[in-house]
């Protein structure tokens, strides 16, 4: 099939060219280095036809080139470059080219689609980006990242039918904007994380289109940059503070913010491209260091991603991008995880091939690769179960917990991380998002990525307290940092404790907020909550997007069941509020980003919110309800006249829980609870199991050297644990200093018979 050329040949004027050649260079080795890397690049940006082919198409039909706007688009006129309207007319481009190299598309390697595409490049390299423009104030990341990325992505796509003179014309400018991936253009400002990524992609495929193997050696030293230490090198792990991968498996960008959903994926992609792309040639990455970026998939991504969605509680400001939902991060990671298979080891490959085929199979949209075909069609390797575990990332006040049919995260803040993260006009109603946000996945895939972030209502996000202030747009640059230290938790194997002391911006609002995850409920209490600004002050324990209908809700005096979802209880006198609205949003009321802007179109969805009304300037308030993911409305009854979970203490003071063998506890300070003591600030989990005693313990405020737990039981022997703990008579004394809020374990041994201290009631599971 043949495309009509004539009128935008003519309109391209002085850029056009005629009679150009398909081929304009000579045939190549099919043994060199520079092919080969070529085509593995290539390789790894096809994707299904079909998913093209509208795209694609579209970018052509549409394109109108005009030199007195100018621009190839009618709806993105370049004009003043701070619009941005010259990186996404390169990323139209890569797309189209995309469509042009992709076996199966109706443009495959047509003649007159790649004179069109050449003709475009060429105007776009008169009037938008070359080496002797001026960037007038716009977005640095759009001139040294973001159009490079795109231009040699798309000049790879098109290698065959472009001639040496264009290509070196259309790449001449990075010598300029993007010469090499330490530093950003003209400064001494060093790159770090995703940023030196995608800079060090640009680079290396530069230097194999060109034919330089000065430039891919430019981008291997920025992978493994030795300087300072190798603080910038992108196969190290950090120990902050700052940007970085971190042991704990945190990922932060910009100094202050969780970021493993969006910059995180973006280094990830970066990082597995760029290994494909060298290994087997001249320029393999031999860094030893390489193998941290193994581990990083395990611990950083892996119990952030479920059925293929990334977890909006570690996307940042993305969760306001209309065109980058969890799926589209999530469909991102995995393919970057597949793209690392060839050069994985055996212990994490076998791993990650079942887990890949799990998402791929429980989540219909999610879009099988190429590098996946093979795998979901393997006979052998049977669809892995959802990961299951309680992690604590520390480095970035996240907590997730995951449990085989469902998993919960939430999202806190201090004075180490940001609550919130205002850039580029995105974002703009995230005020409340790191203020205890909590975030429920269910076996429903849809919640998150069903238009909720322009629908819900901003000011009753799950789990936070707040005051109902009429607030602005979050402002470019914010980076509010909480003054308190107290944010994180422990994990102890399926179990977990987080909590986080709420100290919320330009508010007396004050609150002590804490979560206990058990295997089939999640407890959340909160005390000493306080204000005296004159509002109202609520805690909401659900917002839900139930789509386009209300369903049936199911309710008794302490408890509310929301069908498919959860059966939520009050553990006290507090009553909830339930309100079902019909909600209309605009992703452009969330984000006007000059080149990620939603647009106008107005979506409506219903919504369920279950709120606890703590009055107008409340006086050291307190609130205790039970979550039960999945539960059935029968079970969550149940659970209300006889909970297996006891309140054991709800203060200034501790904060604690006990279901059956299990005792957790957020001490604010020193104090007792259960006949357990301690004697500062930490998060304490005790499990006991006959007469074995797991202990977990940490130190959120990172405040402290030692912390002394003295247990309730006599005990016979510590028979393992951190090399942090050290046992004398029933106290533990664990070295929690410099372990950035880490947690330490303890196996102890009891007496055979120890004397019971507390009347458990029996632990059953509510199904």
């Amino acid at each position: 099939m043949t495309f009509p050329l004539s009128r935008r040949s003519a309109l391209l004027g002085a850029a056009a060219v005629t009679g150009l050649a398909l081929a304009g260079r000579p045939a190549e080795a099919g043994t060199s280095a520079f092919s080969t890397a070529r085509r593995r690049w290539v390789e790894m940006m096809l994707a299904d036809p079909a998913r093209l082919e509208g795209s694609a198409g579209a970018v052509l039909r549409k394109l109108d080139p005009d030199p007195r706007r100018p621009s190839l688009w009618d709806d993105l006129p370049m004009g003043h470059p701070s619009n941005g309207n010259f990186n996404r007319s390169y990323n139209r481009m890569r797309a189209l080219a995309l469509g042009w190299a992709t076996p199966g598309t109706r443009m495959h390697h047509d003649r007159d689609v790649a004179r069109t595409a050449i003709k475009a490049l060429d105007f776009l390299h008169r009037h938008a980006y070359n080496e002797h423009l001026d960037r007038r104030g716009s977005n640095w990341y759009w001139w040294e990242i973001g159009v490079p990325r795109a231009l040699t992505d798309t000049c790879a796509l098109l290698y065959e039918a472009i001639p040496d003179d264009r290509l070196e014309r259309w790449l001449r400018p990075l010598h300029r904007w993007c010469p090499d991936a330490d530093h950003r253009a003209g400064t001494s400002v060093p790159e770090t994380g995703a940023n030196r990524a995608g800079k060090a992609m640009a680079v290396a495929v530069h230097g194999v289109l060109t034919h330089d193997s000065r430039l891919i050696k430019r981008a291997r030293s920025a992978i493994s940059d030795k300087r300072g230490g190798g603080r910038w090198s992108l196969l190290r792990l950090t120990r902050g503070p700052g940007d970085g991968f971190y042991r704990d498996g945190s990922f932060i960008q910009h100094d202050l913010f969780p970021y493993t959903g969006s910059y995180g994926v973006d280094y990830l992609d970066g990082i597995a491209r760029l290994v494909t792309l060298l290994s087997g040639s001249p320029w393999a990455i031999t860094d030893p260091d390489l193998d941290n970026v193994f581990d990083i998939v395990e611990r950083s991504f892996v119990p952030v991603v479920f059925d293929g969605l990334m977890m909006d509680g570690l996307r940042g400001r993305q969760i306001s991008v209309q065109g980058h939902r969890d799926v589209t991060s999530g469909q991102k990671a995995m393919e970057a995880i597949l793209n690392l298979l060839p050069a994985a080891p055996d212990k994490h490959a076998e791993r990650w091939r079942p887990l890949v085929k799990g998402w791929l199979t429980r989540n219909p949209a999610l879009t099988t690769p190429p590098q996946a075909r093979a795998l979901m069609a393997d006979p052998t390797i049977a669809p892995g179960e959802r990961t299951v575990g309680t992690y604590v990332f520390a480095d970035m006040d996240r907590v997730v917990h995951r449990r085989p049919t469902w998993a919960y995260t939430i999202s806190m803040s201090s004075s180490r991380i940001a609550a919130v993260e205002g850039m580029n006009r995105e974002n703009l109603h995230g005020w409340y998002t790191a203020d205890g946000m909590t975030y429920l996945y269910t076996e429903d895939l849809t919640h998150w990525n069903d238009e909720l972030w322009p629908t819900i209502d901003p000011y009753r996000l799950p789990g936070t307290t707040v005051d109902r202030r009429k607030r602005a747009n979050v402002p470019h640059g914010a980076r509010y940092r909480p003054p308190t230290r107290w944010a994180g938790g422990a994990a102890l194997g399926n179990l977990g404790v987080a909590a986080m002391q709420l100290d919320a911006e330009n508010s007396s609002l004050r609150a002590k907020k804490a979560w206990f995850l058990l295997d089939d409920a999640v407890i959340a209490l909160g005390a000493g909550i306080t204000a005296s600004d004159g509002r109202r002050v609520e805690t909401v324990v659900e917002n839900r997007n139930t789509g386009r209908a209300h369903p049936d809700l199911s309710r008794g005096d302490s408890w509310i069941h929301l069908p498919d979802v959860a059966g939520y209880v009050t553990l006290g006198d507090a009553r909830m509020k339930v309100v079902r609205d019909r909600r209309t949003g605009r992703w452009r009321d969330i984000d006007r980003g000059a080149t990620t802007g939603g647009d106008g179109e107005r979506h409506t969805r219903h919504y369920t919110t279950i709120v606890l009304d703590h009055g107008v300037d409340p006086g050291r308030e307190r609130y205790a309800y039970a979550v039960l993911p999945g539960a059935t409305s029968e079970s969550t009854a149940a659970f209300a006249a006889e909970p297996y979970v006891e309140v054991l203490a709800n203060g200034s003071r501790v904060q604690a829980v006990r279901s059956g063998d299990v005792l957790a506890a957020a001490f604010w300070r020193a104090g007792s609870v259960d006949g357990v003591e301690v004697d500062g600030p930490c998060a304490v989990l005790i499990s006991r199991t006959g007469s074995e005693l797991r202990v977990a313990v940490s130190d959120p405020t990172r405040t402290r050297d030692k912390i002394r737990v003295r247990l309730a039981w006599p005990v016979r022997s510590l028979e393992r644990g951190s090399r942090s703990v050290r046992l004398r008579k029933r106290t533990l004394t664990v070295e929690v200093g410099g372990s950035r809020g880490r947690t330490h374990t303890a196996t102890l041994t009891l007496p055979s018979e120890p004397p019971p201290i507390h009347v458990y009631p029996d632990l059953k599971l509510l199904t």
